[in-house]
């Protein structure tokens, strides 16, 4: 096993045990794909609200929907014991905004974030800390182009006492059976972006050095570059009704591509309504509200009919906390929600 999956694409076969046997199956596949294997290292974080945490793929994007505190908590194939977990804080500043601008969106230059995420999947434990900033320059009236980097740091524990008979007789994770490693790397992020107060369409790279500067116990060969696109487009139908879209795809070389995209309705800016898909692996449903400083969401997420997943489903909550601007239309068409 080269790779490790989260949603264990083509791992095994359609045909569906049944009874005690298709039990043991199942928890036996999930302890042996649990870890990000191993000697690439691979562990891919979805989120399926990941619209409304677009600075945390492109630090170009950091701070476009204004100064916030973010976070999202997101519990994979929920009932299966070393099931994936993930949790994620971040807090944006645009400091145009801080200023005091009009239209700080817009007029504003600079912008820094600070984004915290904990993924917990089986023997594994990774904690990712990432420092963006962002520059803008104006290209029309309504447009902006976004230049962003990031510098992360990612810590990754092996608990050698959790690992599978499989991940035991690996050789290179082999020599760390019982007992606890850790894995420091330090890597870069760059982005950029078009923006505008209706659509967005941006492209960004992630650990852009293939997580070559690290210390501590090597248990893992390095971390390929991931390649991201996001965009989204967002419209007002009437004072009450407005509809938004988004678009997401990664790539990396060792995993199958990623893509993804949802559609919302958002209803009297208090009440969104929406369904996302990721392409060959699950549907989900949105629900989330508007208060006068916060946005809650919730997504109920299950797997695509042949997909090979495992029959868990995934809850995901996020909350974004507004700094500085309330969330109240300031003219007719705007749009409050991404």
């Amino acid at each position: 096993m080269k790779s490790y999956c989260r949603e264990m694409n083509n791992c095994f076969a359609k045909r569906k045990p049944s009874g005690k046997m298709k039990k043991v199956l199942v928890y036996t596949l999930i302890l042996l794909l649990s870890a990000p294997m191993l000697v690439q290292g691979q562990s891919r974080k979805y989120i399926s609200q990941f619209n409304f945490f677009q600075s945390y793929y492109n630090p170009g994007l950091t701070a476009y929907e204004g100064s916030a505190l973010r976070g999202f908590v997101r519990n994979q194939w929920s009932g299966f014991e070393g099931a994936p977990r993930t949790m994620f804080f971040s807090a944006e500043l645009d400091f145009g905004e801080m200023k005091g601008e009009e239209d700080p969106a817009l007029m504003g230059k600079n912008a820094a974030s600070l984004n915290l995420l904990f993924d917990e999947y089986g023997a594994f434990r990774e904690t990712s800390l990432v420092l963006g900033y962002a520059s803008r320059i104006r290209l029309t009236e309504k447009h902006n182009l976004r230049l962003g980097a990031g510098v992360s740091y990612t810590n990754v524990k092996l608990d050698g006492t959790s690992m599978t008979v499989e991940q035991q007789n690996d050789e290179l994770l082999g020599q760390y059976i019982g007992g606890f490693s850790d894995m420091q790397i330090i890597d870069f992020n760059v982005g950029l972006a078009l923006t505008h107060e209706k659509y967005y369409l941006s492209y960004a790279m992630h650990q852009v050095n293939g997580g070559g500067f690290s210390s501590g116990d090597e248990f893992m060969d390095g971390r390929p570059v991931n390649y991201i696109v996001q965009a989204g487009y967002r419209e007002a139908i009437s004072d009450k009704v407005a509809v938004i879209g988004n678009f997401f795809y990664r790539n990396q070389e060792d995993l199958p591509d990623n893509v993804e995209f949802n559609l919302k309705a958002l209803l009297m800016d208090k009440l969104w309504l929406g369904a996302g898909h990721r392409v060959d692996y699950a549907n989900n449903l949105q629900l989330g509200f508007l208060l006068k400083r916060v946005k809650v969401g919730y997504v109920y997420e299950f797997p695509t009919n042949g997909s090979y997943l495992l029959p868990g489903n995934t809850h995901e909550f996020m909350a974004i906390f507004s700094l500085f601007r309330t969330n109240e239309r300031k003219h007719a068409k705007e749009v409050l929600i991404w």
